[in-house]
């Protein structure tokens, strides 16, 4: 997990320091990190010059220096510094070297100088000297502000992400309801903790509303029919079987695109990389298995062992984003890879251990639905909409057929194809081809707003290539599956009556269900990587301690989600499922606090030299 990009500004605006157009004090202040030699800078510097225009006194403009790697774009930024430090004017050689354009050589920035009456920097040391290390800080204090190219502008602070067009920039210049509605959203998206809270929030609501005077019309509410009918045909079922079945095969799909990657790209594409999270996750599934087993009463109740398998991923996260530093970015890398392959094979546990009678015929046309999926994927179809319809089909033969559902969501991912990384450099010069053959035709730009239908056409065939289909889904559907699905299945599942009933006669369920998640999850991850690491399967990095593995095991114990859904297939009895849901809650709070408890404390020197 890498950290965010900070979006305020490092530095503040200083009137005795920054490049600055207008007032300090403005309402608004736009801050723009740039580069002489950038087409982009270019082209953005007429659009600021309209926005002066437009705000006037409203408005102030700082210009701070991103050159990059650019050698020619470095001498640039300190020519314009040097002007300032030798005569005290900025602006006039700022304009005359964005005039010049991205194509700017040594033989400009001579008669640039020329043209403004430069001393020699010889003539001039010190102020040379001023000028490197003005250019040179500005650059540190984009890069602390998260500027990855110029240009790159901040709004009152906070880096601006949107269109730099003039109508896209005025609008968030003037707050407009959208932009700091779109400003909010992100800013909760970013925040760490922001999924598992949703959850949270979700399953307090649904408990609320279950002890409630409205109680029994929100149990009643999710056993609403909706489906379809054509004639004598028709398919229905009750609202919380759509978000069991329907909704959570989005989540299955993104679980599945992402041990994709983590198995072809990511953490676990390198063996020794990925043994020891294999390992301890294995560890992490079979001994609370083997204790809710030995714990539970005989008989149907031992059918709910997956309860105890798998971690919820969101509330996990949330916990290791709150533990900060204290949390070595190796010891996340571990967890998150642990919990990927749990998911793995809590899928598999559900299509295996707890679906319904099997029909044969539906079983066929879910295998040819595969092999047509199979085929897309081999003929290089790279177009989202023919796996989305196939896999629509596919997950009502799945459901037809007796198994689970969502399973249809992890085989669609495995079949979603990916391609090698494309060329950037060569997308970028075909699209700035395309735009330059409609701009410098004569004529072209009359009685026209914008591109013509070809030519956009061409521009989203380039930007299609720029990323697979797979890694496109994954981004685009992921926000959803965390801050729309997740919390709607907590809301329609988490709803438990909290009563002495529930518990009389369920003790031994709940004992083995609590004990599996606090006991059997860090005792199974933290002895079976011990064992990888003995045995010299795997190797465990020097960066975090035996017992902040111990703390990592313990916060894989917050079963929540998936524990909940296993639950909910394993006990047919609404009296289990209850009592299973209390428990799991209980073990998932107790889990949590009991990992923080375990990696609050920073690592002391004997521990620190004994991680290997």
């Amino acid at each position: 997990m890498s950290p965010a990009r900070p979006t305020n500004l490092d530095r503040p605006v200083d009137a005795n320091r920054d490049h600055l157009l207008g007032s300090a004090e403005a309402e608004m202040v736009l801050v723009e990190y740039g580069s002489y030699v950038s087409a982009s800078c270019r082209a953005t510097h007429q659009i600021v010059r309209n926005l002066r225009d437009r705000f006037g006194a409203q408005m102030s403009y700082v210009f701070r220096h991103f050159p990059g790697d650019s050698e020619n774009g470095r001498k640039a930024a300190e020519l314009a510094e040097y002007a300032f430090a030798t005569s005290g004017e900025f602006w006039p050689v700022h304009s005359a070297l964005m005039r010049r354009g991205p194509g700017i050589a040594q033989g400009d920035l001579d008669e640039i100088a020329a043209d403004f009456d430069l001393p020699p920097p010889e003539a001039e040391g010190t102020a040379w000297q001023s000028a490197e290390r003005n250019v040179q800080e500005d650059a540190e204090s984009g890069q602390r502000s998260g500027v990855v190219l110029a240009p790159t502008f901040f709004i009152n602070g906070r880096r601006y992400e949107g269109a730099w067009d003039e109508h896209s920039l005025s609008e968030a210049m003037l707050g407009s309801v959208g932009h700091r509605i779109q400003t909010a959203s992100l800013d909760f998206v970013r925040w760490g903790p922001s999924a598992g809270i949703m959850l949270l929030l979700m399953s307090v609501l649904a408990v609320g509303l279950t002890n409630s005077r409205y109680g029994p019309a929100f149990e009643a509410f999710w056993q609403v029919p909706f489906g379809v009918q054509w004639n004598d045909a028709a398919f229905s079922l009750p609202l919380l079987d759509w978000i069991n079945l329907g909704l959570l095969t989005v989540f299955f799909l993104i679980v599945g695109l992402e041990i994709k990657r983590e198995f072809t790209v990511g953490r676990l594409a390198a063996p020794r990389a990925a043994a020891l999270p294999i390992a301890a996750s294995f560890g992490g599934m079979i001994v609370p298995a083997l204790i809710f087993l030995a714990v539970v009463p005989a008989g149907p109740l031992m059918h709910g062992w997956g309860t105890t398998i798998s971690t919820d991923t969101a509330f996990a996260i949330a916990l290791i984003v709150f533990l900060g530093d204290r949390v070595p970015v190796e010891l996340r890398v571990f967890l998150t890879a642990v919990v990927i392959v749990d998911d793995l094979v809590a899928i598999v546990v559900v299509a295996l251990f707890y679906s319904g009678h099997i029909d044969a015929a539906y079983l066929v046309a879910s295998a040819v639905i595969v092999g047509c999926l199979v085929m897309l994927n081999r003929w290089g179809v790279y177009r989202v909409l023919p796996y989305a319809v196939l896999g629509t089909v596919l997950w009502f033969c799945v459901h037809q057929a007796g198994l689970h559902a969502t399973l249809a969501g992890v085989v669609l991912a495995m079949v979603i194809p990916t391609r090698p990384p494309a060329n950037l450099h060569a997308l970028m010069a075909q699209a700035e081809t395309v735009v330059q053959a409609v701009v410098e035709r004569p004529g072209e730009a009359s009685m026209r707003h914008g591109l013509p239908e070809p030519a956009l056409r061409a521009l989203d065939a380039i930007h299609a290539r720029i990323e697979s289909p797979a890694a496109r889904v994954l981004r685009t559907v992921e926000p959803w599956s965390s801050y729309m699905v997740l919390p709607a299945f907590a809301l329609a599942n988490a709803g438990v009556a909290l009563s002495l009933a529930v518990v009389e006669g369920h003790a031994g369920l709940m004992l083995a269900t609590i004990l599996g998640l606090v006991v059997g999850k860090p005792l199974g991850i933290t002895l079976a990587a011990w064992l990888a690491v003995r045995l010299g399967i795997a190797i465990k990095p020097d960066a975090y301690t035996w017992r902040q593995l111990l703390g990592a095991g313990a916060l894989a114990g917050i079963g929540f989600t998936m524990s909940l859904f296993i639950a909910g297939q394993a006990f047919a009895s609404p009296a289990d499922f209850a009592a299973a849901k209390i428990a799991i809650f209980a073990a998932s709070v107790i889990a949590g606090v009991l990992g923080v408890v375990i990696l609050w404390k920073r690592p002391s020197n004997e521990e620190a030299d004994g991680r290997k």
